[in-house]
């Protein structure tokens, strides 16, 4: 049997598969019944989509193959906090729970910013474990950005 280590690797590898297109190094599976059944990486620079996070191509992935929008039965590992957007769309999939590695202190709203994914006033709530493999999703992210101050200048700054 896997474990959320072991998921959380495969979602790693897909933030592997983000890196490789210059894109930020964030990825995700979604597992129903110890399968991986949908799996993702971010591609909003490649298909010029501001809503092509690692979360949300799982889920879509994951809702092609099981004919159904309806998740309620699957996990969602991604090796970083989702942020609204994605916490959203988990929760319009009703996914049943989220496994992630590292926090987002920026943009994180399943336990940083906010929990969005565990407020009582919304009509599904989801379970939430944090904080596998963190080191490891971390370094990625941190990796990332540094060789893209060293090649491209400051992030953030024009020219």
């Amino acid at each position: 049997m896997k474990t959320d280590e072991d998921f959380m690797e495969l979602a790693l590898e897909e933030a592997r598969k983000a890196l490789a297109l210059e894109e930020v190094p964030i990825g995700a599976v979604v597992v129903c019944n110890g399968e991986i059944v949908g799996s993702g990486h971010n591609l909003k620079e490649t298909e010029n989509d501001p809503t092509a996070h690692a979360e949300i191509v799982a889920i879509r992935d994951a809702a092609r193959k099981l004919s159904s929008w309806r998740l309620n039965e699957c996990q969602l590992y991604v090796t970083i906090e989702p942020c609204p957007m994605c916490a959203g769309a988990i929760m319009q999939a009703r996914l049943q729970r989220v496994v992630y590695g590292a926090v987002d202190p920026k943009a994180g709203v399943a336990g940083s910013l906010y929990n969005l994914l565990q407020d009582n006033r919304f009509n599904h709530t989801v379970e939430l474990k944090s904080g596998v493999l963190a080191a490891e999703c971390r370094q990625i992210i941190k990796d990332f950005f540094s060789e893209l101050r060293q090649t491209r200048g400051r992030v953030g700054e024009s020219g």
